[in-house]
């Protein structure tokens, strides 16, 4: 504890003066950047509040403006018009004072892998003035806060995400500051490393009355938050209570359901539809939210070609309410315009376990050294099936990926991918399948086409084959206007787009996404899954790993790993009904995520 619990009638918010109920002051701030012959306006005439001693989030798509906002309250960049005031201070002339103030976690936390935790909080004290004599308690106070008080020696470079995570927060918090930027900080970790940042963030609201700006891609992280700031291309859509925007959409949200078609065809069904918004699949049936505010909507009227249907009203969430401002209309053209139709291919999907095996995993394992990443893991995946791997950070799915993408030997047991032991024939395999990494595996220096080209060649597909394969993909993926553009300097956003379309220029029959939402915004992530939805219903075997619990919901089974160990399978609801308690009758994915990891942890601290 840094300091004793603060009494509702006695914190540090509640003894401002009005004047100075602000740790942020945002007025018609605009910024524009300059990239190679583009202008590009980062931020349009915004002005918004951020108070002291709550949590404010700052939501918004891909590009929207945030990171540039973040940087610019930190002082690090000059707004080109409007002013920012940060903990009373101009932000255009005191930013050494601010800087002095503030903590600031950007983007990857701010880390330098090569130096171990506890130099990398000796390297951030110093910067931030910290007298020596009080870094010992301080460092204690952090270290148990984060959980890496066993931790000091170990590189930065060498800790998973979450402790990552975990310890770029407290390098931002070794001089206890009263405002507290954190730019994205539960990008790319997983669910149970989520919730512990919140829980730290909450106890230095609570206890120490810290303000919190926090930018996330996350929108249930909206929902935790005091206060959200909605950015959209550089402009500001809305600021308030996330509750008051949530339920802006009560009366026009419901669950259908069908038992004569497969989830994925109905949301094509229900997406093309004029008088739903929006659609999405959430578990065994698929969430719709209605264009305007009226009756009930009719199954005869709503899909009059499908039996066997139920809608039943459902509580909004902030996404909804996120997804009507920015009036996303799902677009039925461009829904599943995915011609990928190698001659193997059926053109439905197939329940799993009634068709083809196409991965066959039997005791597999692989060690580096003494250490097993992989221990002893089977399962199987059928042809058309969309199969999760979850896992906490360090797991094991990356490692368990390349192997089954045969980059990577395993130390025992057996594998088939696509009719191939990967032990003796991994090339042949290789040739079957497509694969997309975290990071994308884009070469940042070569422009989108020059991307398409080197991705098809190295598959093979030379002449004209080739020349229709890039053509393909430049219009498939809305990629001809940036067709010339470095890909470094693409959106996330677009760089994923890119990197699935190399990922699919052979038109393999299995493809392989590891965590290939990470760090994007929701709106790209839904346009993604609709292309992986019309993928899986052409007959494509999907494997995929993700932090998105949500995204887990579009799979037919999942896996969840933990040390290297499997421990679980079955159906997103079969997974959900093992969490389900008195305390917790119906729990979601993050919540079985969390409890069967959690329970894991606690078994092997007892052994």
């Amino acid at each position: 504890m840094f300091s004793p619990p603060l009494s509702e009638s006695h914190s540090p918010a509640a003894e401002q003066a009005p004047s100075d109920r602000m740790a942020l002051e945002v007025s018609g701030v605009s910024k524009a950047f300059r990239v190679g012959n583009r202008q590009i306006e980062a931020l349009r005439n915004v002005s918004f509040t951020v108070k002291r001693g709550v949590v404010t989030g700052l939501i918004g798509p891909d590009s929207a403006g945030k990171t540039t906002l973040m940087r610019l309250a930190a002082g690090l960049l000059l707004p080109d018009a409007g002013s920012i005031k940060v903990l009373g201070h101009d932000a255009a002339t005191q930013s050494l004072a601010i800087q002095s103030e503030i903590g600031y976690m950007p983007q990857r936390f701010g880390l330098y892998e090569d130096l171990t935790v506890q130099e990398n909080l000796d390297l951030y004290a110093d910067l931030q003035g910290v007298p020596k004599s009080l870094r010992p308690a301080r460092y204690d106070n952090l270290l148990q806060m984060a959980g890496l008080t066993a931790f000091t020696k170990r590189l930065a470079g060498q800790l998973s995400g979450g402790m990552k995570q975990k310890l770029g927060l407290a390098c931002a918090l070794v001089r206890q500051p009263p405002l507290l930027l954190l730019d994205e900080p539960t990008v790319g970790v997983d669910p149970l490393s989520r919730r512990e940042l919140w829980e730290i963030v909450y106890r230095l609201v609570q206890e120490q009355g810290t303000s919190v700006l926090l930018s996330t891609a996350y929108l249930d992280e909206a929902e935790r938050c005091d206060e959200v700031v909605l950015l959209h291309d550089g402009q500001l859509l809305d600021h308030g209570d996330p509750k008051v925007l949530r339920e802006s959409l009560r009366g026009r949200t419901y669950a259908v359901t069908s038992g004569a078609v497969s989830k994925r065809a109905l949301q094509t069904h229900l997406a093309s539809s004029p008088a739903i918004l929006d659609a999405l699949i959430q578990g065994d049936h698929v969430r719709i939210v209605m264009e305007q505010d009226a009756l009930p909507p009719q199954p005869g009227s709503l899909l009059p070609n499908i039996s066997d249907v139920q809608i039943n009203a459902v509580p909004p969430r902030f996404e909804d309410s996120f997804v009507a401002l920015l009036k996303v209309k799902t677009d039925p053209a461009t829904m599943i315009t995915l011609h990928h139709t190698p001659a193997s291919h059926a053109t439905f999907s197939v329940a799993a376990g009634t068709a083809q095996q196409v991965i066959t995993v039997q005791n597999l394992t692989r060690r580096f050294g003494n250490f097993s990443a992989v221990k002893d893991v089977s399962f199987i995946v059928s042809k058309g099936e969309v199969f999760g791997l979850l896992g906490a950070n360090g797991a094991g799915k990356s490692t368990m990926f390349r192997m089954l993408c045969g980059l990577l030997p395993p130390s025992s047991g057996s594998l088939r991918v696509a009719g191939v032991d990967l032990r003796y024939a991994a090339a042949a395999a290789r040739a079957r399948i497509g694969y997309m990494s975290q990071k994308f595996s884009l070469y940042g220096n070569l422009s989108v086409v020059e991307n398409l080209r080197f991705f098809s060649n190295a598959y093979g597909l030379s002449g004209k084959r080739g020349d229709t394969r890039i053509a393909w993909a430049l219009q498939e993926f809305a990629l001809t206007s940036s067709a010339d553009a470095v890909s470094g300097d693409l959106s996330l956003g677009y760089k994923q787009r890119l990197a699935l379309a190399c990922a699919l220029m052979h038109e393999p029959e299995i493809l392989f996404l590891d965590e290939p939402t990470s760090g994007v915004d929701p709106l790209a992530r839904r346009e993604f899954w609709r292309r992986i939805n019309a993928l899986a219903e052409q007959g494509v075997t999907i494997m995929v790993t993700t932090h998105f619990m949500e995204e887990a919901e579009y799979c037919d089974r999942l896996a969840i790993m933990a040390s290297g160990e499997m421990l679980t399978i079955g159906t997103p609801a079969e997974i959900k009904l093992q969490a389900r308690s008195v305390d917790l009758p119906d729990p979601t994915m993050e919540d079985a995520f969390v409890g069967l990891i959690t329970s894991h942890e606690a078994q092997g601290a007892a052994a």
